[in-house]
């Protein structure tokens, strides 16, 4: 190791292929998620696998962004990676049985850590620099990685200036810390974007469901921007959810995100990771209204349900005619991963005048419909028809709670496309007998 010259450093810096000469064969590895992958150090790490030091290393992270070399046919026996979340850039080597993933509630992540369900023998994180106390943050991402560190025999951090400083469970003493490495790379950055006429309309009917004083949990991409792009003229609006972007911005600046009805967190944004831009990441840098909190915390059901009025929006893949929703893979193949959706549908369903809606175009940009009598064969049922609530399309919103299942398939037929809804009316009357028609003019 070679000490810094710098005064003020209250560490010891390595090389990156200095600090992953720990990982040993047969080593359970955590990759800090989304835009706070250390890449220095997995780009050392597949050098090492590449040079036959390695072999049967298991990989684990929520969703990542930029490259994921690990999962790349060349390291086939050298790393096994089993996330408990599928993004984009490991998509197609999960479903090629190159790549694997762990069915996994995102709020018991942490538990799987920490209650010894998956070893964690090195952890891999990124942080921003000390400050006088010796104090870094965990910045964008705190989600499992908290309770990876608590776990690991062996820490490495990479102290990036970019890395945002964010409060809440993200602050962690150096001395937590086993190892550090220096790499000033920028953040990897996510682009938003722009809401189609469909994205818009199902954010009209989504936003005319969200009441003053309400507290909102919704994903990324254009749904949610559009949800939020139409609650302008609301107010006092709290967030408390698994992630937020740029969409909450102009929210903020307008004062429509208070806070000041929420019961836990009063006044605060909580969030387990910040996924985005270079503005949002500058927005969380330092400011004290916002708690990166630990993902144990954000997506407990219980403590969702203590929010008033907690209203959460997700999305699906499909949706069949008995509310079942598909929102982690293609048939067979998995896509993304169950993820959040259920923690916040059952936390949102037990709030006090909370609201638990899944919103999605009722086809694809295809033209395929989502809409369909029975699910793909293989697909996941996310959330069960036991768990839905309302179901938003272009076409409109429906309140499937308390409907029976033939009730439910006319509600959900009706704001099916057009173009489908005779041949769905169809598969219902061959499920449900001709009693199903009688409901037409009683229900919808």
């Amino acid at each position: 190791m070679k000490l810094l010259s710098n005064m003020k450093k209250q560490y010891q810096a390595v090389t990156a292929e200095e600090a992953v000469k720990v990982i040993k064969s047969g080593d359970h590895v955590h990759i800090s998620s989304v835009s706070n992958v250390p890449q220095c150090l997995v780009r050392a790490m597949c050098d090492r696998g590449r040079a036959g030091e390695l072999k049967n290393v298991y990989i684990h992270h929520l969703h990542t962004e930029g490259a994921a070399p690990y999962v790349n046919p060349e390291f086939e026996g050298i790393f096994q990676h089993n996330a408990f979340f599928v993004g984009a850039n490991v998509r197609e080597s999960v479903q090629k049985g190159l790549a694997d993933y762990i069915p996994v509630f995102l709020g018991e992540t942490s538990k799987l850590y920490r209650e010894r369900y998956i070893k964690c023998n090195v952890a891999m994180i990124q942080v921003c620099p000390p400050d006088k106390f010796g104090y870094v943050s965990l910045g964008s991402s705190v989600d499992a990685t908290l309770a990876a560190m608590e776990s690991a025999e062996f820490v490495i951090a990479v102290v990036n200036k970019h890395v945002p400083r964010t409060f809440g469970d993200a602050l962690v003493h150096i001395s937590r810390i086993n190892v550090f490495v220096e790499d000033d790379s920028p953040l990897l950055t996510v682009d938003m974007p722009e809401p189609n006429e469909v994205e818009k309309t199902i954010g009209r009917y989504c936003a005319e469901l969200i009441e003053d004083g309400a507290c909102l949990q919704m994903g990324i991409g254009s749904i949610p921007n559009a949800i939020l792009s139409c609650l302008h003229n609301h107010k006092n609006i709290g967030i408390h959810t698994e992630m937020f972007s740029d969409g909450i911005l102009p929210l903020v600046k307008k004062g429509v995100i208070t806070g000041d009805n929420k019961k836990l967190n009063k006044g605060k944004i909580v969030s387990t990771f910040v996924m985005g831009s270079k503005k949002i990441y500058d927005f969380i840098d330092g400011n004290h209204e916002v708690l990166l909190m630990d993902v144990e915390y954000t997506n407990d059901p219980f403590i969702i349900a203590h929010q008033p009025k907690m209203t959460s929006i997700n999305s699906g893949i499909q949706i069949d005619l008995s509310g079942q929703v598909c929102a982690d893979s293609l048939g067979e193949r998995i896509y993304s991963g169950v993820g959040g959706q259920i923690d916040y549908v059952y936390g949102s369903s037990r709030s006090k005048g909370g609201k638990a809606i899944i919103a999605m175009p009722s086809t694809t940009r295809k033209g395929i419909n989502k809409i369909v009598p029975a699910l793909d064969l293989g697909s996941g049922a996310v959330t069960t028809r036991n768990h839905i609530h309302w179901f938003v399309t272009e076409y409109g919103a429906v309140n499937l709670y308390g409907r029976s299942l033939q009730e439910r398939a006319k509600l959900i037929i009706s704001v099916a496309h057009p173009q489908f809804q005779e041949q769905l009316d169809e598969a219902a009357f061959k499920r449900f007998g001709p009693h199903f028609h009688y409901l037409w003019n009683n229900i919808v």
